[in-house]
């Protein structure tokens, strides 16, 4: 099968990746390609990958144009339109196309040109994408989601037939599972608002357990204001590692602390540690619960003291049993052939009749063909 795959171009597809939407993108495209098929990546041109690489733009946008600083301005959305506008004619010629890029043109391009298209929505919903998934669903114009969830967050009415779940999936042999941890707690994630290592901080100080925290500064002033002055003696900040660094370190861990303080679509950190067989503590947000199951113990949004008591609790926890719930439902293996599948039912699909009339709210610039 000839497979594009759309990246998110606010950072690079690369190791050490800025967050799980790089990560999963990353091993999308490996794994496809490991199971034969010809895969494209339509990403930022700076990203590290070993298929082949379409750049959208030269360099991932957040190194000229900070998200934080220009998101909904304008001049942000023109320059993503121009973008992606730009590789619409490179789309033709491929079995099926692997959206991820959380932009409004591909769905739509897929519904008007009946492309066959599956489109992974790893964010909950915000207004120019929730307009375009309402329009552009059809047989072979798909819809995916990483948790129960987060499909009925964009579809609270109910989801309509395109829409399906697939569980974010890891490599378990990446993350080694170890017997016995001693290193206190581990937190693993950007280090921004809406993921919280702040509260983190706080749950390990009140149960008096160490805590590492990994991971990028992706807001500075939150960084300086809610984490820096609180580091020092069992907790400290170990900077930003790569996948092999960190799971060693992870391994090295008791427990892990997850934080979210939004509605976490999915979790991917979550899986990470618990395949190295870290029992989790972590705020009920989201996905948080459908992910992290029988191998944690949550606490209610914002409260200290409830995830200290979790954090204790989760300990507990045999650490073959996150394990062994990574090896049942959070697999590499086990996520590629659920899209193999979906790829297939949207390239059948490509006959069948349009469901109703799609609406979207701006024109589709038109599909101009590449010159031979």
């Amino acid at each position: 099968m000839r497979v594009a795959v759309l990246g998110h171009i606010r950072h690079p597809i690369a190791r050490p990746f800025a967050g799980g939407m790089e990560a999963h993108c990353w091993h999308l495209v490996h794994a496809l390609e490991a199971r034969g098929h010809e895969v494209t990546l339509f990403a930022a041109g700076d990203s590290e990958v070993e298929v082949a690489l379409h750049p959208v733009i030269e360099t991932h946008y957040d190194r000229e144009m900070p998200w934080a600083d220009w998101h909904g301005t304008a001049a942000f959305n023109a320059f993503q339109d121009g973008a992606f506008a730009r590789i619409l004619p490179a789309l033709d010629g491929f079995d099926v196309i692997h959206n991820n890029s959380l932009h409004r043109y591909p769905p739509r391009l897929a519904r008007r040109d009946r492309l066959a298209m599956v489109t992974s929505l790893h964010v909950p919903p915000f207004a120019p994408l929730d307009r375009t998934v309402r329009g552009a669903a059809a047989p072979w114009a798909l819809f995916t989601t990483c948790s129960e969830r987060q499909r009925e967050v964009w579809w609270p009415g109910g989801a309509p037939r395109a829409a399906h779940v697939v569980a974010n999936g890891i490599d378990p042999a990446a993350w080694p599972y170890r017997e016995r941890g001693g290193a206190g707690a581990v937190w693993a994630g950007r280090i921004a608002p809406n993921k919280a290592p702040h509260l983190a901080i706080a749950a390990a100080r009140r149960a008096g357990l160490p805590l590492t925290l990994f991971g990028a500064v992706e807001d500075r002033p939150y960084y300086e204001d809610r984490v820096r002055p609180f580091l020092g003696g069992d907790i400290r900040h170990a900077g930003h590692l790569s996948g092999a660094a960190l799971a060693a370190e992870m391994g090295r861990g008791d427990v892990l602390l997850f934080t979210p303080d939004w509605d976490e679509p999915f979790g991917l950190a979550a899986a990470e540690g618990m395949a190295c067989g870290l029992p989790v503590a972590a705020t009920d947000m989201g996905a948080t619960r459908e992910v992290v199951g029988e191998a944690g113990r949550l606490a209610p949004r914002g409260d200290a003291a409830a995830l200290a008591r979790a954090l204790r609790a989760a300990m507990e926890i045999p650490r073959p049993v996150p394990r062994a719930r990574v090896e049942r439902l959070f697999t590499l293996e086990r996520m590629v052939a659920e899209y193999e599948d979906l790829y297939a039912r949207a390239m059948s699909g490509r006959d069948a009749p349009a469901p109703g009339i799609a609406f979207f709210d701006i024109e589709l610039p038109a599909r101009r063909r590449l010159p031979a």
